[in-house]
């Protein structure tokens, strides 16, 4: 992530159900827009995938 513009540029899970909670990230990445979208994000299924908007509401800037 970007710490200026909350864009995400990459990212990476690993582990069981990784393969299907970074379909949202990707979803993100390719559109441009900040992590907020997929924060307030409702899936459409029960999934993995609805950690992700959890997640990212737990992020935090990195001390400089």
């Amino acid at each position: 992530m970007n710490q200026f513009d909350a864009i995400i540029i990459g990212g990476a899970i690993l582990g069981t159900g990784g393969d299907e909670a970074i379909h949202g990230i990707l979803n993100i990445m390719n559109a441009g827009v900040p992590y907020e979208v997929l924060e307030r994000a409702v899936p459409i299924h029960p999934t993995v995938s609805e950690l992700i908007p959890i997640m990212l509401g737990e992020l935090r800037p990195l001390p400089s």
